[in-house]
């Protein structure tokens, strides 16, 4: 029996990989040629490089990329840490990061820290032994003392998406100018007629200072007595619900609410449908991020709104940079800032007559 079985498996025994000894004799060409092509070594003939190409595909070579990051010192993986992939903004950042890194043939290993700084933390260190080449970094709190110290001995190129740098951390940055779009966004909810606000907002990130603070300087220049009370708290669905229970039961009720950040939207308008109020009658209100709930709700829900994807298209540009560096090429720039803008829609109105 076991002869047997021996004899149907001999076949089905893996033939053995080509290797570059194999693409050079049939290329009839040597060795080093082979490796020149391959890299892609700028002092190739066209005609060398036509001949080699075509043994590679008729072999279907593969390179050894273990073999490739040994000589080369690397291990063509890039570390990203996201505050939490529950996030569709920040399943769209993984998204456009990872097909730019893939072109350049790195790889992409992802944490998640569900919104904790700790597990920040210890993401960093894991992927610092798991010998990244370099890290994208969506922290769920950048100025975390801890987290801090973490990225001041990281040792390998940094770069942070949307977060600021903290101060002795040696790292690029993409982020986005929330300011533009929540400015315009005030100003006009102001130009309606409206003078009482409340922003839902999460926090401490970067873009949650970003939009408080555009929203709470543009109704200071308005002049108009506007006031605003914020509602801080986590980026999450539950605390756009609870936030916007809170708003509900207040008296004087706001006329115009803002809420900072997609999931905090989510939250909020399921509040807003539970408690019959109706959106763009009742109140005006503006959320973040054309996602899919506020291209479908009814009334369109108005929206400041940005590429995402480019965001991470970006942040791995700026970390190619530092991986890939190209001699007498143009410096780049520490940091990539995207723009926001504001889209009107009937979600904001004039507020309704008492």
């Amino acid at each position: 029996m076991e002869t047997e079985l021996q004899a149907e498996t001999e076949g089905l025994e893996a033939p053995a990989r080509p290797g570059m000894r194999e693409v050079a004799d049939r290329a009839g060409v040597a060795m080093s040629s082979v490796s020149r092509v391959l890299s892609g070594h700028p002092d190739v003939s066209p005609k060398m490089r036509r001949v080699v190409m075509a043994a590679v595909r008729e072999l279907g070579y593969q390179p050894d990329m273990l073999a490739q990051g040994l000589r080369r010192g690397k291990t063509f993986s890039v570390g990203f840490t996201v505050s939490d992939i529950a996030n569709p903004v920040l399943a769209q950042i993984v998204t456009g990061a990872e097909k730019r890194l893939r072109e350049s043939g790195y790889s992409l290993l992802l944490t998640n820290s569900e919104g904790d700084p700790e597990l920040d933390v210890e993401h960093i260190s894991l992927l610092k032994r798991r010998r990244v080449d370099g890290l994208i970094l969506s922290l769920a709190e950048e100025n975390r003392p801890s987290v801090v110290a973490a990225l001041r001995q990281v040792g390998v190129p940094v770069v942070l998406v949307d977060r600021d740098i903290p101060e002795g951390v040696n790292a690029r940055r993409a982020a986005f100018d929330h300011a533009v779009g929540m400015r315009d966004a005030t100003r006009h909810l102001v130009e309606l007629g409206h003078r009482r606000f409340a922003l839902i907002t999460g926090g401490p990130e970067r873009p949650a200072r970003e939009r408080r603070r555009a929203v709470e300087e543009t109704l200071a220049a308005a002049g108009a007595g506007a006031v605003c009370e914020i509602f801080p708290g986590k980026f999450s669905v539950e605390h756009g619900r609870t936030a916007m229970k809170e708003i509900l039961a207040r008296e004087p009720r706001a006329t115009a609410i803002i809420a900072g950040g997609n999931m905090l939207m989510e939250g909020a308008l399921v509040t807003l449908h539970e408690a019959g109020v109706e959106v763009g009658r009742d109140v005006s209100f503006v959320g973040c991020d054309d996602v899919v709930v506020a291209e479908v709700h009814q009334p369109p829900i108005a929206v400041v709104r940005r590429d995402i994807e480019a965001v991470g298209v970006a942040a791995a540009e700026l970390l190619l940079a530092d991986l890939e560096p190209v001699d007498g090429g143009e410096e780049t720039p520490r940091e990539i800032v995207l723009p926001t803008e504001y889209v009107a829609r009937p979600s904001a109105a004039p507020p309704a007559v008492p």
